[in-house]
């Protein structure tokens, strides 16, 4: 049996998991030598700072305490969008009657089934991550705890790593609640919700984020009662107000309660019950479930590792100080991925370890702040983001235009009967170079690719008016946008000379 929280159940698909990314007879290696960069952290940031170098001739450390993959394979985007793919599945079916198809009864979700189905596809990525894989990559893979013991040394157990350079890609982990009776009451996280063999009948949320949205979602979808609790006044409340509008009807039309402006004033247990007390508008409130989900945010991974010996900055709840060039206070010594970044994504992570790469090892200059890091939250439809939001451009007494088009004016959209969204673009006033870009859509999350590459290679909206894209497609959304940046030349002045120069030719 595992001890490890997120390998539960202990069945063949988690003990192939755990034989890649943490096997248990594992032996560590005896360093001989000055490693070119010691990583700190198996996650993504780690994993392509320890493959890239290996690749380049360094040579590498790589350590990590818990599960290779980090959060990404095995608490974060694999299980989860295993889990929304099912959800959306049963979304699409509860949807047929308007396609024309009926279907006799309800759809049987087999709740253990799907969860299964989430293992067995977490284990068979899990080789990508492995420690075997790193091994042969040329990469020493040591499991264990790392912690600084001076400036340039690291200890491993009983063994010590000195290094010319080092990255500390140690991630972060679920913020934890601080709520009176927090600690007396067995609350999920996105470290143990994919853990669950039962559905939960009765599910309380609490966060309204990205991660509180696309649980409360999905669970609902599959059968919980879930009641969602978010002290803002709305859901993603990073994100543009319509956009938030959207994604609140659509959880509300799955079944998700939705309670804003709350504020969790209290937990308890009895049993399996669980009690939250809540503190609205309308006054003071107990609401009881079988599941507490507590989606708040994350903490990044600083303690426990000798960074004061080590001469590295950092806050707590911020993570590792570090510069433009992912540098921290100490030279020799450099940050990436959700330990040091605000951007706690697994594309983001990836870049950051790239850049790591060139700074570190051959004396580069790439900097974080040129990074151009796009975003979705997959629920159903999905928000996606690049760039800046309008507030932002206003705050920087940039004066803007706004070109927006809603996919129920898109063909495909309309023909697939998924008319809910909108793309939305920032531009410069009077130019059409874009600054930023909301989509809402089921495929927000592939399409604002297409923006995020016309904003890294200076495409504007007449590049992309100007490009054939095949119909018919959702892309069309972002073509009709350049279209009308298109009309906004067409002024009194210019119409009225092709006037005159269309009856000269006649």
């Amino acid at each position: 049996m595992s001890k490890l929280p997120q390998l539960q159940p202990y069945d063949e698909h988690n003990q192939i998991l755990e034989s890649h990314v943490h096997p248990k007879d594992w032996q560590n290696p005896t360093p001989s030598g000055r490693y070119n960069l010691v990583v700190i952290g198996g996650g993504t940031a780690g994993l392509v700072s320890a493959m890239g170098a290996a690749g380049l001739g360094a040579k590498v450390a790589l350590i990590e305490r818990d599960l290779l993959g980090g959060d990404c394979l095995n608490v974060g985007c694999v299980p989860s969008k295993a889990l929304l793919s099912v959800g959306s599945f049963v979304r699409s079916l509860r949807r047929s009657d308007l396609l024309g198809v009926r279907l006799s009864g309800k759809p049987e979700i087999k709740f253990p089934e799907v969860m299964a189905r989430l293992r067995k596809l977490r284990a068979e990525i899990s080789p990508h991550d492995s420690a075997e894989r790193f091994r042969a990559a040329g990469v020493d893979v040591f499991m264990g705890h790392g912690q600084f013991v001076s400036a340039n040394a690291v200890k491993v157990g009983e063994t010590t790593l000195r290094f010319s350079k080092a990255v500390i890609t140690s991630g972060a982990r679920a913020a934890k609640l601080d709520i009176d009776g927090s600690d007396d009451t067995d609350i999920l996280t996105n470290e143990t919700i994919f853990s669950l063999t039962a559905l939960p009948q009765r599910m309380v949320v609490i966060g309204g984020g990205p991660i509180g949205c696309e649980l409360a979602q999905v669970f609902a979808q599959l059968g919980s009662h879930v009641i969602q609790l978010e002290r803002s006044e709305r859901l993603l409340p990073r994100e543009e107000e319509a956009a938030s509008a959207v994604i609140h009807a659509s959880l509300q039309g799955d079944g998700v309660q939705i309670c804003t402006s709350t504020q969790i004033i209290g937990l308890s247990q009895n049993g399996n019950n669980k009690t939250v007390s809540v503190k609205d508008a309308h006054g003071v409130r107990k609401i009881d479930c079988d599941a507490v989900l507590s989606a708040v945010g994350r903490t990044p991974n600083v303690t426990g590792m000798g960074l004061e010996t080590a001469g590295i900055q950092y806050d707590p709840k911020l993570g590792i100080t570090v510069n433009d060039k992912l540098q921290t206070t100490n030279h020799h010594v450099y940050a990436a991925g959700d330990v040091a970044s605000r951007y706690q994504f697994t594309h983001a992570a990836d870049f950051m370890a790239r850049a790591v790469l060139q700074n570190a090892l051959f004396l580069g200059r790439q900097k974080v702040s040129n990074l151009l890091i796009p975003w979705a939250t997959y629920t159903s439809p999905e928000v996606a983001h690049v760039g800046l939001y309008p507030h932002e451009a206003e705050s920087q007494n940039i004066p803007t235009d706004c070109y927006e088009v809603r996919f129920s004016e898109v063909d495909r959209s309309i023909l697939e009967s998924e008319t809910e969204g909108f793309v939305r673009v920032i531009v410069p006033r009077g130019k059409d170079t874009i600054l930023g870009a909301t989509i809402v859509s089921p495929h927000a999350g592939d399409l604002i690719s297409e923006i995020t590459v016309a904003m890294k290679n200076g495409i504007g909206l007449k590049g992309i008016a100007s490009t054939i894209h095949p119909y018919p497609t959702h892309a069309e959304a972002l073509r009709k946008l350049g279209d009308q940046f298109n009309r906004t030349r067409l002024t009194p002045r210019v119409a009225g000379l092709m006037r005159q120069w269309l009856k000269y030719r006649r």
